[in-house]
């Protein structure tokens, strides 16, 4: 999703940051800028950033570039993809050589040349996060072929009969070159499927181009998908390739659909209905041979009633519907779900923290998920920052009154009569005797039935002294 690019300037002169800043802002960009060097991984640690634009020398020495090279050195080892772009007013050559052994992307010299400045700015940018979606995706493919077997580490979980029935239509529909329309609620998981989609489809080879629709602005809309050649208006000082070009013989991702607006949906329906566009300030007709994906959260056939949508075009996009399901209609997934990014986060923190408690897992059962699994995502990683044991208790989840009104409820009034009086060590010990013998001594049923992994299932049996051959 095409979000505003956030960009962090460390420099001890004050002259200089206002002057960036300014520059920075009016290209459209979301500034931070620091004056003390020993703050960069302060910031980093509580905003994400697209750019980091660092002076190399600060008070320490104005000359030689170490304490440059020293911050250089501790950003790549925090996050290897976020470009640093170096400044120095010494331009010597072993600055900047050193500069980028260390790690920059690319090197200015005060005073720097604004256009110079912004065309690196932008190119890194764009660089860096064509890395970062082409790591994402490595890495969910990766996990995507691992979904059927319920493997550690994949976000897809297909135990619930309605996400059993989508992946059966993904993967009878993937193949093909028809269009397919993507519906669900914020959080589920719609961007992941249209990259699943992507890894199995006969295009997977070549480039799968996203697009938040909501966040083009409507001038330069026809610029952003069909591109521009040089001198097409003040600003296109060179030819720029549009996102239908870029997705040729690819997949095109039309996320947030809904978000547009009628002006533009009718340039989108033109080039859908006849598979060619031409550049902004060209009269040469191009086609494109990509594949439409589109999603959105909203209800389109309203939107359609409503006069904010246009129905042709929703036919175009709608040959195939897919319904993501809202987490609280999977509950055989959430306890799956919930440990593998248990597992995730422990491991990202190293934090030994192997299960979830009982309680906890009643609360899961218990709460709605609004925000679905980007929710249970952040909910989990802050738990496991909270925890101080070996073990998530619901207290750790930190979840809303309301829940926990809800989680008392999945018990039954009996068994909330026959437990309220024991220790949470006695309701545990309980339930995995009752699981072993629902599953007549097989502890690896009865684990997965309680979402955890054998060897957590046996640490729990051990801890509460439950004899097990």
């Amino acid at each position: 999703m095409d979000e505003k690019k956030r960009i962090l300037v460390i420099d001890d002169d004050a002259g200089i940051l206002t002057s960036l800043e300014l520059l920075l802002r009016m290209a459209g960009y979301e500034v931070t800028v620091e004056t003390q060097a020993n703050q960069l991984m302060p910031h980093l640690a509580r905003q994400s950033y697209d750019l980091v634009l660092m002076d190399m020398n600060f008070q320490q020495d104005t000359t030689s570039g170490k304490e440059g090279l020293q911050l250089l050195t501790e950003l790549k080892k925090f996050d290897d993809c976020l470009p640093a772009v170096a400044m120095t007013g010494w331009g010597s050559v072993d600055i900047i050589v050193n500069a980028m052994r260390a790690g920059a992307a690319d090197f200015i010299q005060k005073p720097w040349d604004n256009e110079r400045l912004l065309s690196i700015v932008q190119q890194q940018i764009e660089l860096s996060r064509a890395r970062r979606r082409g790591n994402c995706l490595r890495e969910e493919n990766k996990l995507l072929r691992l979904a059927q077997h319920d493997d550690v580490g994949s976000e897809w979980v297909v135990r619930s009969p309605s996400m059993k029935q989508l992946l059966a239509l993904v993967q009878a529909v993937a193949e093909t070159d028809t269009s397919i329309l993507i519906l669900g609620e914020n959080g589920t998981g719609k961007s992941l499927l249209a990259r699943y989609i992507h890894q199995l489809s006969s295009r997977r080879e070549n480039s799968l181009v996203e697009v938040n629709m909501g966040c083009i602005n409507e001038h330069l809309f026809e610029s952003e998908m069909f591109g521009h050649v040089k001198g097409a208006f003040t600003d296109a000082r060179e030819n720029r390739i549009g996102r239908f070009e870029l997705a040729d013989k690819g997949t095109l991702f039309l996320d947030e659909i809904a978000n547009l607006p009628l002006s533009q949906q009718v340039k989108l329906l033109r080039v859908l209905e006849e598979r060619q566009f031409e550049r902004v300030g060209s009269s040469r007709t191009q086609k494109t041979n990509c594949r439409i994906i589109a999603a959105t959260n909203a209800d389109l056939d309203a939107a359609v009633s409503n006069g904010a949508f246009r129905q042709d075009l929703l036919y175009r996009l709608n040959v195939i519907q897919l319904h993501l399901p809202p987490l609280r209609e999977r509950q055989e997934d959430l306890v799956i779900l919930a440990n593998r990014f248990l597992a995730r986060y422990a491991r990202k923190y190293h934090k030994p923290i192997a299960s979830l408690s009982v309680s906890a897992i009643n609360g899961l059962h218990g709460y709605h998920w609004p925000g679905n699994i980007r929710e249970m995502s952040h909910l989990i990683e802050r738990a496991v920052l909270l925890c101080g044991t070996d073990c998530i208790a619901l207290e750790d989840l930190c979840l809303p009154r309301d829940a926990l009104h809800q989680t008392a409820c999945v018990a039954k009034p009996d068994e909330q009569q026959n437990t309220e009086m024991l220790t949470l060590a006695a309701i545990e010990r309980s339930l995995l005797l009752k699981r072993l013998q629902q599953y007549q001594g097989n502890a690896v049923k009865a684990a997965g039935s309680l979402g955890l992994s054998r060897s957590a299932f046996y640490r729990r049996l051990d801890k509460l002294k439950i004899r097990h051959e």
